[in-house]
């Protein structure tokens, strides 16, 4: 065990979440190994010893990939679910996580060899076990390898939101669902429990995945079933165990059948713990506990069974420690979290989870924020955010980020958001006001531009078009901010081609949205299959002249349907945010009648600027990665010098106007 400050902090704001003060945070390093064939990965690790309290406990489990052996039967990188486990020496094992790898086979774009995905677990319930020697158990259920795993954990001091009073293991296995010789629910006897001294309220914690089918219904990955948990033989709850959201998962786009919908998982994603609050649970409250399946029999034992892998534990709180206070949970955008790649890079206005971690409840927050190196902006959030509840919060449009995108911006950026007061007067808890993230600004676009869409022959309720014109089940739209329609296209027919000219009145930030109503994007693999008979659409995005204009995480097609390989593999829904300046009908903002020389580049004394074939006066600007204008002309010379002995070191954006035209040249000044 030892504290690594500056690797935690760094990886604290790749992630997105609030940190204490870089003393305060112990970093233990778990697992680090190959993935290489279904077996349990054990390490042994030493934690803190217990005697100081912490406000949070992350565990963040980096999944990777390695390069396959030549040859090898036995590796490829496939959907498996992944159990992390800790056991201790008195022999208390619990499943802290649980996560899918996605279809990250070689050859797609957002799976290069060097991928890396962080999976961040809040564990805090679970610190009573982890302290002094124990065991970090990874279980891979895959037959083939492909995977690497580095679990690590942050122990960040201070006052949690609640004390832990204790911890009762339920159940750990998985158990065949549809077979009548063993009834699932024999494996959930109930069980008896007895709050511990000190408790004020309970919670079951369950996981739970389907996984395997049966050929009747293809249960248990594919198929919907419910439960219900009893207390003392009563329910008091019922859960649907079904994830209806593949289709927008941010880890995409993969091979495999991703976009499907499962039995509470999807490829790529972990899995999201389900609580439910026992009621009337108090110190030295006894009761009895039960999970029950509904009624599912599968009679054909030779076609086999699916089955879910559970795993549940009761969690005892004592009250809630702190009277009055927010804690910052999460930045969704601007970010560069991958849990948020659909969202960003987004436009200029910041969106915000907080939780109320106090008793009281909350009826105002004033917080500061902005783009490091840039003054802060200040808002006051209102309104009614009960104890231990969530939230999110849109704050108002930051300046800085406007003039970023409006410059075309590039390279990586700093957010801060930090709480100033809550109610109007101070935060209990100061350490977990701060939150600050990295990002990339939204691109500057021509204010017109062609949105080219050729349709394909899957029709919009899945059926192939018998060669009439059926309605397609693909769409595009480009809105404002306030979400008004700014141009779309939502009546395609099957095998049709259209190109649509986008005029951008008003200066600002927008929106595309592609859209697919069978959420297989407009061009999924299974559509290269010679005997699908299916023809993928297409759509893009061009300047007037032609130019493809290019999209974050999106891969235009080809010229021949043969040669379309992997794009526009988006699931259900794909948006980009930009930024767009009006041009007069017939001009293009992004003109290419004329030709600019700048030189030296890097640069370091001065910048020379040499202009062929316009002579017409010009406004040049010379911005900063902050978006301040450091230097400003107008002139009709066709040779302008630009002192730069002066400027500090950096990539500057040198924009070049000539009416309602421009050209944009990156700039670096190295000395």
């Amino acid at each position: 065990m030892k504290k690594i400050y500056s690797t935690l902090l760094g990886l604290l704001v790749v992630i997105g979440f609030a940190q204490a003060n870089p003393g305060d945070t112990t970093w233990v390093q778990a697992n680090n190994v190959k993935l290489d064939y279904y077996n349990d990965f054990d390490t042994a690790v030493t934690f803190p010893d217990g005697s100081v309290t912490y406000r949070k406990v992350l565990m963040i489990f980096t999944l990777g990939k390695y390069a396959c052996p030549a040859g090898s039967q036995y590796c490829s990188q496939w959907d498996y679910d992944v159990h992390n486990y800790v056991m201790t020496p008195t022999g208390d094992t619990m499943e802290l996580s649980r996560l899918i790898t996605p279809f990250a086979n070689n050859g797609w774009s957002r799976f290069p060899s060097t991928w890396q995905q962080p999976y961040v677990f809040d564990v805090t319930d679970f610190v009573s076990i982890l302290k002094n020697n124990a065991t970090s158990r990874i279980h891979y259920s895959g037959y083939s390898g492909g995977f690497t795993a580095n679990i690590k954990f942050a122990f960040i001091e201070g006052v949690p939101e609640r004390n832990v009073t204790g911890i009762s293991k339920l159940y750990d296995g998985g158990y065949d669902y549809g077979n009548a010789a063993d009834n699932i629910n024999n494996h959930f006897p109930a069980l008896n429990q007895t709050a511990p001294a000190g408790t004020q309220s309970a919670v079951a914690k369950f996981i739970i995945t389907g996984h395997g089918s049966d050929t009747i219904n293809q249960c248990c990955e594919f198929d919907s079933h419910e439960y219900d948990l009893l207390i003392n033989n009563n329910s008091i709850a019922t859960k649907t165990l079904w994830r209806d959201n593949c289709g927008i998962n941010d880890v995409y786009p993969q091979g495999g059948t991703w976009i499907y919908d499962r039995a509470n998982w999807c490829p790529g994603a972990s899995v999201v713990p389900i609580y439910h609050n026992l009621p009337g649970i108090t110190a030295g409250s006894n009761y009895d506990i039960k999970l029950k399946f509904e009624d599912y029999t599968n009679y054909s034992s030779t076609k086999g069974w699916g089955n879910y892998k559970v795993s549940g534990a009761v969690i005892y709180y004592g009250g809630v420690n702190k009277t009055l206070d927010v804690s910052m949970e999460d930045i969704i955008s601007p970010t560069s979290y991958p849990d948020h790649y659909r969202k960003n890079p987004s436009d200029n206005k910041p969106v915000i989870k907080i939780r109320n971690s106090g008793q009281n409840a909350i009826n105002s927050i004033q917080f500061s924020y902005g783009v490091e190196g840039q003054p802060a902006q200040q808002y006051t959030w209102n309104g009614t955010l009960a104890s231990l509840t969530d939230t999110t919060i849109s704050l108002p449009e930051v300046t800085a980020i406007t003039n970023l995108s409006q410059n075309n911006a590039s390279g990586n950026y700093k957010f801060n958001v930090k709480v100033l007061a809550v109610n109007g007067q101070a935060d209990a808890d100061a350490t977990n006001d701060s939150l600050h993230s990295n990002f990339i600004v939204a691109p500057l676009w021509p204010g017109r531009m062609i949105a080219y869409m050729r349709s394909g022959n899957i029709t919009a309720d899945g059926n192939l078009s018998n060669g009439t014109a059926a309605n397609w089940q693909g769409s595009w739209e480009i809105t404002d901010m306030n979400n008004n329609v700014i141009a779309s296209r939502s009546n395609a027919k099957t095998n049709s081609t259209y190109n649509d000219t986008v005029t951008i009145t008003t200066s600002g930030f927008y929106k595309i949205t592609v859209r697919s109503t069978l959420c297989m994007g407009l061009h999924w693999w299974p559509y290269d299959s010679p005997n699908s008979g299916i023809t993928p659409g297409a759509l893009i995005v061009k300047q007037l002249n032609g130019t493809n204009i290019p999209m974050k995480g999106y891969q235009y097609a080809g010229s021949n349907l043969k040669d379309f390989g992997e794009h526009d593999d988006f699931g259900c829904e794909y948006s980009q945010y930009f930024y767009a300046v009006p041009s007069p009908v017939g001009v293009n903002e992004l003109d290419n009648s004329y030709s600019l020389t700048v030189y030296p580049n890097p640069a370091s004394d001065v910048i020379h600027i040499d202009v062929h074939g316009i002579n017409a006066a010009a406004d040049i600007q010379l911005v900063n990665v902050v978006g301040q204008v450091v230097y400003a002309a107008h002139t009709k010379n066709q040779s302008v010098s630009i002192p730069a002995k002066d400027l500090a070191n950096g990539i500057y954006s040198l924009i070049y106007s000539v009416g309602n035209s421009r050209k944009i040249e990156k700039v670096v000044i190295a000395k």
